[in-house]
Formats: C-alpha cells, sequence, structure tokens
C-alpha cells in the first residue's frame, strides 16, 4: 500500500464496466451471457488502478444498472454516509455504475449526499473483458478525478471516455458510442489528460452537500416508502424517479410527486373533506347534480 496515494472507497454496483463477456469480440450479448465482476475482482484486473489511488473496494451490487432505482439509491447514500462517518481516512468516493442508469444515480446523489469528500461516478460502454474495453481507462480516470483536490465541491461527477461531466447536467446519448455522455448547453466540466486533471469550470447550481435534500430525502418506491430523517420545511418530500426517455431526450432524473388533479371526478384525484368522490359506494340522490356528474363518470359518489 502506498500511504501517499489518496484512499478512495470503490463501490462496484455492477454494469458494463464489471463484465465479462464469452469472447474478446463480445461488446453485445455480455449482459445475458455473461457475468458481473465483484469491485474486487474488477479491481484486480485492472491493477493500474493502484498506481494513482489506494482503491477500498466495496460490493455494493452486482447487477445491470436497470436493477437499480430509488430503493437502491437510498441503500447508497446511507452506506456513503456510513463509510464516511467510521472511515474518515477515506478521501473520496469512486462508483462504477451501469450507463443505462448512471445518470439518475448520479442527478439523486447530487441532491441528497451530505460528504464533502467528491463522489466520482464511473461506467463503460465496453465490457471489462472486451478487445479496446473503454473499462480500465475510464477507471483510472475516476479515481484520478476523485483524489484530486479541485474535485471538492463540485458535487458529483460523472467521469467517462477522458472527460468530467456534472451530474446534475450529463445525459446518455448513445447506446454504443465511447463518447454517450454529453452535458448539453453548458458542455464538459473537465478532461483528464495523460498530464493530470484539467477543471475549466465549476457547477454554480445547487448540489452535495449544500441542498435542502442533503440531510434527508423520502423515496417512494416497490409500494412502500423509504425515509430518512428530513428537516420540517422537507418533511413532506417525495421523490420518484421520472419514465425513462431514450437517449438524447431531456433529463429523466428526479422530479416531485405530481400535485393532484384539481377534478375531483377525475380517477387520480385526492379528493379534499367536503368534496364528492365517484369511486366510493354510496348511491347519489336520484336526479341530483351529483349524480349527473357521477353518471358521466361512470360510478357511483359520495361524500369524503
Amino acid at each position: 500500500m502506498n500511504t501517499s496515494l489518496p484512499r478512495i472507497a470503490v463501490i462496484g454496483t455492477g454494469g458494463t464496466i464489471s463484465s465479462l463477456g464469452a469472447s474478446s469480440l463480445d461488446v453485445l450479448d455480455y449482459p445475458d451471457f455473461g457475468q458481473k465482476l465483484s469491485c474486487e475482482a474488477l479491481l484486480e484486473r485492472f491493477p493500474e488502478t493502484r498506481l494513482v489511488a489506494d482503491p477500498v473496494p466495496v460490493t455494493f451490487r452486482q447487477v445491470g444498472s436497470t436493477e437499480i432505482g430509488p430503493r437502491e439509491w437510498v441503500e447508497l447514500r446511507a452506506l456513503i454516509h456510513r463509510i464516511a462517518r467510521e472511515d474518515p481516512a477515506i478521501a473520496a468516493f469512486v462508483i462504477p455504475h451501469g450507463t443505462a442508469t448512471l445518470e439518475e444515480t448520479g442527478f439523486f446523489l447530487n441532491l441528497t449526499l451530505a460528504v464533502t469528500q467528491p463522489v466520482v461516478l464511473v461506467g463503460a460502454q465496453r465490457p471489462a473483458s472486451a478487445l479496446g474495453t473503454d473499462a480500465g481507462m475510464n477507471l483510472v480516470n475516476a479515481l484520478q478525478v476523485a483524489g484530486a483536490p479541485e474535485a471538492r465541491g463540485k458535487g458529483v461527477l460523472a467521469v467517462l471516455n477522458g472527460e468530467i461531466h456534472a451530474a446534475r447536467d450529463v445525459v446518455k446519448t448513445s447506446t454504443y458510442r465511447l463518447q454517450t455522455f454529453r452535458s448539453y448547453d453548458f458542455g464538459a466540466l473537465g478532461h483528464v489528460d495523460g498530464d493530470g486533471v484539467h477543471f475549466y469550470r465549476s457547477p454554480s447550481r445547487p448540489h452535495m452537500p449544500d441542498t435542502p435534500f442533503a440531510g434527508s430525502i423520502s423515496a417512494r418506491c416497490h409500494g412502500s416508502t423509504l425515509s430518512i430523517p428530513m428537516p420540517a420545511p422537507m418533511a413532506r418530500s417525495s421523490m420518484r424517479r421520472s419514465p425513462e426517455a431514450p437517449a438524447g431526450s431531456s433529463r429523466p432524473g428526479l422530479r416531485r410527486a405530481a400535485r393532484p388533479h384539481s377534478n375531483a371526478l377525475h380517477s387520480n384525484a385526492r379528493p379534499s373533506p367536503g368534496s364528492w368522490s365517484c369511486n366510493a359506494a354510496a348511491p347519489p340522490a336520484a336526479g341530483s347534480p351529483r349524480a349527473a356528474a357521477c353518471a358521466r363518470a361512470g360510478s357511483s359518489p359520495a361524500r369524503i
């Protein structure tokens, strides 16, 4: 162990970056027929990672990123906080992640983490076993960025293809191209080159650890609510993942739960006290306005 190198927790989640295909030419079928490396095995496959950092492997998941959603985001957030609390020597975090939902995970963490250490997400477009894989270099670059003093205070970052992006801005634009991740409107924050890490600008919009969500979040998924203590003004906030959009579309990140429709007869409405609901069993008075309205809605009303 080189004590002069930054001690960085590498939290493996799976994805293409940790995948092994059937052969060195398998860049297509590996998600279905290959295997996912543990974080320890991923670092062993690319020993160059230990030339730029002192990585501490932590295997969180070994799955494709389509299996990572709100429940896993909350667990990952809690894990990062626990590691930061229990091991003060950790200088930064690197999260190898599948590219399909890398931007969603990054966006969530960027809004909700309460740690001051840099957090960098990294992925790959070609599996670790492929000829010409980008997994090794992307992982080395991510460790370099995470360990750079300039990375502090810039929120969660995404590093792929030699580019450094703000997690709040980056989107995936292509299924196969190595240059798939782009930050529309504003561009990359910087690059990782042979002579080091270079930042050209800093994000000015709110990011971790200085957001209203940094100490708390309530995530709803799989029919249950996952809660972490929240400040009083934000106690009723509910974050949910919006439907995934095609590559190149606007950010499908996090959004607040939609406000109920104002029409009490709407099937998804949440009526206020004293309003009428047409989804209950009590029959209306014959010929009343309520009966006529509910007849149009196709159900029977009752007062809430």
